[in-house]
């Protein structure tokens, strides 16, 4: 290996250090994002050549990964009973915004419940306007009627209430004062008080650091993520209310640790500054090899 070969491995130092710092400044301009999940990067060292008695030389690094690091993130509590967040390792589902169901392979995935009505006032969307799945696979849509124990028709108030095993509780009203809070039984299906309520969809991705981001905090699987498990009945699984929790009026903030990441910043910054020295000093040493023809 000559000279030139050190200058290669001190770029590569360059690039791969470049790489590193551009994934701190994402972690950090996304340090208020609700749902957002920090990324780190992982190197591994390039082809190494045989120099004889065999030893070897190496010839750079390169990044190997950009890991999303799943742990949960900061809760806050929020007055809008539709801000939902997860307590344990499962995630909404939603649909694109086009479309009325959703498969686990059509379906995005997030940790972001920051939920609320679309223009209609009966779907339940995210900020985007993607729709919440709900375990029979539908995007939700309220029911603009329903009917009470006493058998009068009544008209779509709120969402009053959503539990830690994602029921959804909604106030009907009519005129006359007549109201109850009942169940959502499915999308666009009337809720009456013997309706089989069905829940948010809330699963379990068996690895979820093989998902695919897309954008918006929404990630979609891959072959390496597999494939959220089906329950015994219906589409999607629901959370269980002890291991997995739906907690609404609360959100969960990103995961980025501040300090985590300035600390990464500086080694990543010197570990950029080692290898520009590499390069400046490989550089010097090919100027005296020149100069020795004068």
């Amino acid at each position: 290996m000559g000279l030139t070969s050190a200058m290669f491995t001190g770029v590569s130092g360059l690039l791969a250090n470049a790489d590193a710092i551009n994934v701190i400044g994402n972690n950090l301009s996304n340090v208020n994002t609700v749902g957002y999940k920090d990324s780190r990067t992982l190197f591994s060292d390039m082809l190494s050549l045989n120099v004889g008695n065999n030893s070897q030389i190496g010839t750079g690094v390169k990044v190997q990964k950009i890991d999303n690091l799943f742990s949960a993130g900061s809760y806050e509590s929020s007055t809008n009973v539709t801000d939902v967040a997860i307590q344990g390792d499962g995630f909404f589902v939603l649909a694109s915004p086009n479309a009325t169901t959703a498969t686990a392979s059509t379906a995005y995935y997030t940790r972001a419940g920051s939920f609320r009505l679309d223009s209609t006032g009966l779907g339940l969307v995210n900020p985007d306007g993607y729709k919440v799945v709900d375990t029979a696979g539908n995007a939700i849509v309220f029911s603009q009627t329903a009917t009470d124990a006493s058998g009068n028709t009544l008209q779509f108030q709120k969402v009053s209430a959503i539990d830690s095993t994602g029921t959804i509780t909604l106030l009907y009203a009519d005129a006359n004062g007549n109201t109850a809070t009942l169940a959502y039984a499915g999308a666009g299906v009337a809720p009456t008080p013997a309706a089989t309520a069905v829940k948010i969809a809330e699963v379990k991705i068996p690895n979820p650091q093989g998902m695919l981001k897309q954008g918006g905090t929404l990630f979609t699987l891959t072959t390496s993520s597999g494939t959220p498990v089906a329950p015994a009945t219906g589409v999607f699984a629901s959370a269980n209310g002890t291991s997995e929790k739906l907690l609404s009026n609360d959100l969960e903030y990103s995961n980025v640790d501040m300090a985590t990441e300035f600390v990464n910043m500086i080694a990543t910054q010197r570990a950029y500054s080692s290898n520009s020295k590499t390069i400046t000093t490989a550089d010097e040493m090919t100027q005296e090899v020149i100069n020795l023809k004068r």
